[in-house]
């Protein structure tokens, strides 16, 4: 008797489920709230619902409408944080949640454009027409898809691509305090590295700044090949949040269609002050010299993102600034950075007080992965490289006075006669560009043994 209604009880069965299917499609009603109170940045809103990172539209007295986002709740209450101005706003002005919302359309048309953090050309030159839209904060991709680092990335710089070998999709940190001329270097690495796509984030920096890039350091042709996101300082900081998510959503949209992208990011530390911002605003306990524990969380977030794609894929190469507040390198965001990139470059103060650009620690910089891309005879160069520059700077001092005296340690001797073949290879004028290739031959150039500079024991 079982077995003659199993036919039908398995159809009634199915036909639940596609009906039970459907219902989860359907969107829930959209019920508007009221805005309770405003302290500082943060809104207050009751009577709606809507989930963290979700869209609303606050609707002004006078009509106009406001756009904010969802960064926590309290029982029935939504913490809403603004991306725009918020003069004019009242108390119980109406609170509209937006559907679709945490998405930015996105295409090829994008290059050569300036905009910003929401995506709103800032060039004055139209809208931008879209083929696809991408999620703002991405989808993480499974570690053991991505494709490893195989391949050197030619960077342009001499001193990088002989003794801190870049390689492609590699996650790199430009360590820097400020004025020492780190602007300039991601400048020249725009111009001058083999990418097929740049995408530029300048995250909370000055206004100033951003046509200066834009114009003097990208230049014309750099700007063709590149998407440039910009939130200055003054943008609210959940607006700095997005444009730093936007630029790598941009790059991502590019990676996945198979394109090798450079992503430069000025700068990593403004972003986790923006998060710093709102985590307070909201009531999250500092942990860490006034950064709570969301700000360590949101790192290695938005870094992971970057880096070798799947099978079939491309690439994102991307170099984080990373501001050294008062030349502390214990500063808890260059900690955090420095733990989760794939390598390091210092930009030291002394070096550029004493005229020499790029101002490149080699002593202090690091690529995690030049041991897995370049030959043996590249690695002992510059590893000897290393060597006699460090020997040289932890006796500069004697040197200099002229304690030290010639002949008491023939290292020291050989040092101080290579030392200016090694300034000479260490300083590159902003305008001009040095291959790979050649690179590793003046390397091996400068490090050829001499009866003047005996070789280091």
């Amino acid at each position: 008797m079982n077995a003659m209604y199993a036919p039908a009880a398995k159809r009634w069965t199915n036909a639940l489920a596609r009906y039970q299917e459907r219902l989860s499609n359907v969107p829930p009603p959209v019920v508007a709230g009221c805005l309770t109170r405003m302290i500082g940045l943060t809104l207050e809103a009751s009577g709606c619902q809507a989930a963290v990172g979700d869209r609303c539209e606050i609707v002004s007295a006078d009509h106009s409408r406001i756009e904010a986002e969802v960064v926590g709740f309290a029982g029935e209450r939504l913490y809403l944080m603004p991306t725009g101005d918020i003069h004019g706003l009242k108390p119980n002005a109406r609170v509209v949640p937006r559907p679709h919302a945490g998405t930015v359309r996105v295409g090829p048309k994008l290059l050569g454009r300036i905009v910003d953090g929401a995506c709103r050309p800032l060039d004055g030159q139209g809208p931008i027409e879209s083929e696809a839209s991408v999620r703002l904060t991405g989808s993480p991709i499974n570690p053991l898809l991505r494709q490893p680092i195989t391949q050197p990335l030619d960077v342009g710089i001499r001193a990088i691509n002989g003794l801190l070998t870049i390689g492609r999709g590699q996650r790199v940190g430009l360590f820097s305090g400020s004025g020492v001329g780190k602007s300039v270097l991601l400048g020249m690495m725009a111009r001058y590295t083999a990418a097929d796509v740049i995408v530029v984030g300048l995250i909370g920096e000055r206004g100033r700044e951003v046509k200066e890039f834009v114009e003097r350091i990208l230049g014309r042709e750099g700007l063709a090949r590149s998407v440039v996101v910009a939130t200055p300082a003054d943008y609210p900081p959940l607006m700095r949040l997005h444009g730093a998510w936007l630029a790598t959503a941009i790059a991502e949209y590019f990676r996945d269609r198979g394109q090798n992208v450079l992503l430069i990011m000025d700068s990593l530390t403004r972003f986790a002050q923006a998060q710093r911002e709102i985590a307070l605003a909201i009531g999250e306990a500092p942990a860490t010299k006034g950064y709570p524990p969301s700000v360590f969380a949101r790192l290695p977030q938005l870094v992971e993102r970057a880096g070798n794609g799947v099978a079939g894929e491309g690439s994102i190469t991307a170099f984080y600034t990373v501001l050294v507040e008062g030349d502390d390198p214990n500063d808890p965001i260059v900690d955090a950075a420095r733990a989760v990139l794939d390598g390091h470059i210092v930009l030291a103060r002394r070096i550029a007080d004493g005229g020499r650009y790029p101002a490149i620690d080699v002593e202090a910089s690091v690529s995690r992965v030049m041991h897995d891309i370049v030959p043996e005879t590249q690695l002992e160069l510059a590893r000897r490289f290393r060597q006699i520059t460090g020997l040289y700077e932890h006796n500069r001092d004697l040197i200099t006075i002229g304690a030290y005296q010639r002949g008491s340690d023939p290292r020291i001797d050989g040092a101080i006669a290579r030392w200016p073949q090694i300034e000479s290879y260490l300083r590159q004028d902003m305008r001009d560009s040095v291959s790979l290739a050649h690179s590793t031959a003046q390397l091996a150039a400068t490090m050829a043994e001499t009866a003047e500079a005996p070789r280091p024991k």
